[in-house]
């Protein structure tokens, strides 16, 4: 392996996505991972409470119902926490970005009924904004990615938090903070599941306890108010994360993401993925989760680090995005201090053949009529003036300029 360059970075350092990393980058979290300590003390506090109400029990309590009890109790919590970091700290499954657009045999290269296109001006390339591809016999619509520069792979999604295109995207969860997508999804269904079972676990118990006390009920509760407070809270803690659990498996029994289920509803079209009850269920608990992507261990390349160090400026990427500032008229960006420079159509021209005695528009007169300076060489050439004979060549021009307004309308 060839040393590393003395200012090199790893890849992990000069991400552009919005991780956070832990470990010399072998640990990777999204970038609201903060709220895992309020996740942690949502679990744990009641968790370690019913722990302590097990273990401060009043004497003449038989010791083999205690224990196991408490026993259970922290294998759950355990579990319930080793996958909540399992789900959050690794690699969701990110697409590595482009450094540039696709080539032309790749972008042209596909069957496509979109009339969205994304002008890459830096290599006078036009790619449609969606194509079509075949899954399992059935046309599935991919999108272009214009943050990462790369057609999604189907099921793929652009996360807006993370800010990067993430594989079989499910959703971005705010608990975990961390994007779950197809390398963490089996990890987030157990982290679910068992914070149902412990929810489960610790209400039922907790009403054990306090039935299992002689006296009428209403002084029992008094006298345990640790088990009352269990109670109510596992109780209203079990409608979320249960409900969120059953809704998680009637998505794996369909073969669905939560992205796929609110976007495109496959019960009014087949599902191209579905392969039954039983093989969906067999492909997310029994499949082989695939490897990372993306090494943020590795040594980031001269390239790597332009692609990823750096938000790459509009001329370098060819393409227009959605949030700067553009004038749809004139075909150019508004610069920094709010002027306009030269529209791209106008700098594309050839102005070789016009007359040096060319008609001039004088627009300081407030009447708008229009005055002729035809014996001042000196001056100023207007752009905007077409002479007679030249009109073929401005309507060809004037097409290129309405295909490139519209393209930024589309992005």
């Amino acid at each position: 392996m060839a040393s590393p360059k003395p200012n090199s970075k790893r890849v992990y350092q000069a991400w552009k996505g919005n991780n956070k990393f832990l470990c010399g980058g072998r640990v990777v979290f999204g970038n609201d991972a903060g709220s895992l300590f309020l996740t942690s003390f949502l679990i744990g506090g009641p968790a370690i409470s019913f722990w302590i109400r097990m273990i401060v029990t009043p004497k003449g309590e038989n010791p083999l119902f205690v224990y196991p009890v408490l026993i259970g109790g922290i294998v759950l919590t355990v579990l319930d926490f080793s996958f909540l970091f399992l789900t959050s700290g690794r690699d969701p499954g990110i697409i590595p970005r482009n450094s540039q657009p696709p080539e032309s045999d790749e972008a042209f290269d596909m069957t496509t009924s979109s009339m969205e296109w994304i002008n890459a001006k830096a290599s006078d390339l036009k790619i449609p904004r969606v194509k079509d591809i075949t899954v399992n016999g059935q046309t599935v619509k991919v999108k272009f990615c214009d943050t990462c520069l790369l057609y999604r792979p189907p099921r793929a999604s652009h996360c807006s938090i993370c800010n990067n295109c993430v594989q079989k995207f499910d959703h971005h969860c705010p608990w975990v903070g961390q994007c779950i997508g197809l390398r963490n999804y089996p990890y987030f269904i157990m982290f679910i599941s068992t914070s149902t079972i412990l929810c489960i676990y610790v209400f039922v118990f907790s009403w054990i306890n306090i039935l299992r006390k002689k006296g009428s009920i209403w002084s029992v509760m008094s006298h345990d108010i640790l088990s009352v407070i269990l109670v109510v809270y596992c109780f209203i803690a079990v409608w979320f994360v249960g409900g969120l659990t059953v809704f998680h498996f009637y998505l794996i029994c369909t073969n669905q993401t939560t992205y796929e289920n609110f976007r495109y509803r496959y019960d009014k079209k087949k599902n191209p993925y579905s392969l039954g009850i039983l093989g969906n269920l067999k492909d997310v608990f029994c499949s082989k989760i695939p490897p990372s992507m993306i090494n943020f261990r590795a040594w980031a390349s001269e390239d790597d680090e332009a692609v990823v160090g750096s938000i790459a400026s509009e001329s370098d990427r060819g393409l227009i995005g959605s949030k700067e500032n553009f004038d749809i008229e004139m075909g150019n960006k508004f610069s920094e201090n709010g002027g306009k420079g030269l529209p791209l159509i106008l700098q594309n021209l050839d102005y070789s053949g016009l007359d040096d005695n060319t008609t001039n528009v004088d627009r300081r007169g407030l009447d708008g009529n229009l005055k002729r300076n035809t014996g001042d060489r000196d001056a100023g050439f207007n752009p905007f003036f077409i002479p007679i004979g030249k009109e073929h060549y401005a309507q060809q021009n004037s097409a290129i300029f309405s295909s490139s307004s519209d393209d930024k309308r589309y992005l």
